[in-house]
């Protein structure tokens, strides 16, 4: 047996699981009581999107081309 490590995508098989596989069922499942339904589009509905400022940005761009070229080196 398989295991999903995402819980999110792991209620997201439940709810296919409950409307049959049928994903059009998943869109419009009326149980709105059920504690899965915010998540039974696979995403976290109550995650908020990360907001960077332009000195964050060019440090992770940083970070990342140094973390390139110490990958390009070892290869």
């Amino acid at each position: 047996m398989e295991y999903e490590t995402n819980p999110v995508k792991a209620i997201r098989k439940k709810c296919l699981d409950c409307c049959m596989g049928q994903q059009e069922e998943v869109k419009q499942c009326s149980i709105e009581d059920c504690d899965l339904y915010p998540f039974r589009f696979g995403k976290n509905p109550f995650r908020t999107k990360r907001e960077y400022t332009e000195e964050q940005r060019q440090a992770m761009a940083s970070r990342l081309a140094e973390m390139r070229k110490n990958r390009a080196k070892n290869d």
